[in-house]
């Protein structure tokens, strides 16, 4: 198994241990790997997901560490694949871990929206004093996540030049869906498909970039066709499979 020092990471993409880290202005996103968790089975080994059927004490494990490791306070919700994006206070309160959301945005220090992700893109927005996390599948791209993550940091009152960064995911090389998919995103043009698969990424890029942000990076790594002991991945393990995570927080 390659460790993720050998991957050849686009920059400003770098590995962060077991994982792959990338700075974005005053804010530092980093995007989890499986490994280097307590979890077992299926879930090896970090696991993000309390949604899973793995031991919760091992979950609650992996996120004590990756906490610790990064002396952050993660911000998590219960993902619908929907759009809504949630403000985080000074408190670290606003929507609960069990609130529907499918993003977070704070201007606290300390705080890390994050989201989780086994096929879904997690994106990481950065503005000068503000960050957000938002989850990203096609319903989410649909629904308007990606405006809602950019607005949220927005209205926490920063106007400064935006940054993103695209995590892991599905990418066009597998990710094949219907006509009715298809159709959702017929304005984006034939960039968002190859024959019958969606770009995701593409289309994330093209949101960012439509809503106002100036530089977006992304892995391009796909989560169904990169080494299995690297990212989890609903498609390729038929659905009994871990979460990783996509986090942001403001590191200066």
């Amino acid at each position: 198994m390659p460790s993720v020092s050998a991957l050849r990471l686009p920059p400003p993409f770098e590995p962060c241990g077991e994982h792959i880290g990338v700075t974005l202005g005053d804010a530092r996103a980093l995007f989890t790997t499986r490994r280097g968790g307590r979890s077992r089975g299926p879930y090896a080994s970090l696991n993000l997901g309390v949604l899973t059927d793995d031991d919760p004490a091992a979950v609650a494990a992996n996120r004590a560490l990756v906490e610790r490791e990064h002396a952050v306070r993660l911000a998590f919700g219960h993902q619908v694949h929907g759009a809504r994006v949630a403000r985080r206070d000074a408190a670290g309160s606003g929507a609960g871990p069990d609130a529907e959301v499918d993003g977070h945005a704070t201007a606290v220090p300390g705080v890390a929206p994050a989201v989780l992700s086994a096929d879904c893109l997690t994106v990481a927005i950065a503005a000068p004093g503000a960050v957000a996390a938002v989850h990203a599948g096609w319903r989410g791209l649909a629904a308007g996540v990606i405006a809602a993550g950019v607005r949220a940091v927005r209205e926490l009152g920063h106007d400064g030049p935006l940054q993103a960064a695209i995590g892991p995911g599905a990418g066009v090389c597998c990710y094949d869906v219907g006509e009715e998919v298809h159709a959702r995103f017929a304005a984006h043009g034939a960039g968002a498909r190859r024959g019958r698969h969606l770009d995701l990424k593409a289309i994330a890029a093209r949101q960012l970039e439509a809503g106002g942000v100036a530089t977006v990076h992304d892995l391009g790594l796909c989560t169904i066709c990169s080494d299995p002991g690297l990212f989890f991945s609903h498609r390729r393990d038929h659905g009994t499979t871990g979460r990783q995570g996509g986090l942001v927080w403001l590191s200066r």
